[in-house]
């Protein structure tokens, strides 16, 4: 019974190796995207002599959120695999992330809610540009600026809580440990 109950134990604890396909999954996505980004950087050289100041800056916004998400990619894969399949080893390693020494999943899910308000507000800031080009649309494009700005809020709102709960768990945590342990973090 002893042996069955610790294979099991075992099986459970290789099943987490099962995510490593996803996060090259995930590399080849930020690939696809490194490709776009190359296309439209390309776009915009090409018609740069020909196009208004708002096609730039529209461009220039979408270029921005391409960087972002790859951002949130790289946080994704990298803190994802650190955390929940293996360490990957690169103490003393000059391209180490400063974040990655401090790694785990309430940090990994705040950093990664603050990625997503980055990228929502290059969205509605590049809504907002559209709609003062636009003359004809107007109801049609205040009801999408209106529902983007609903989500961005509830965006920086379930950040704010994430954060929040994040640091009361913290504390709770340091509150509790022995005092040699306390002590020896600081």
């Amino acid at each position: 019974m002893q042996r069955s109950h610790k294979a099991l134990g075992n099986l459970i604890f290789l099943s987490r190796w099962l995510q490593a396909p996803l996060y090259v999954g995930l590399i080849v996505a930020q690939g696809v995207y490194v490709y776009h980004f190359v296309v439209e950087l390309w776009h915009l050289i090409a018609k740069a002599a020909h196009i208004t100041e708002t096609d730039i800056m529209l461009t220039v916004l979408g270029l921005i959120d391409v960087v972002m998400i790859a951002n949130l990619l790289i946080m994704v894969i990298v803190g994802g695999y650190e955390t929940f399949v293996s360490r990957l080893n690169l103490d003393g390693h000059p391209d180490q992330p400063e974040w990655l020494s401090h790694v785990n999943a309430g940090v990994l899910k705040v950093k990664l809610a603050t990625a997503l308000i980055g990228i929502s507000s290059i969205h509605l800031l590049k809504t907002f540009i559209e709609v003062r080009g636009a003359i004809n649309a107007e109801t049609m494009l205040e009801r999408q600026v209106l529902w983007q700005v609903v989500i961005h809020m509830t965006f920086v709102i379930s950040a704010f809580m994430l954060a929040w709960t994040d640091r009361v768990l913290s504390s709770n945590a340091s509150a509790s440990a022995p005092e040699g342990a306390r002590s020896a973090g600081h």
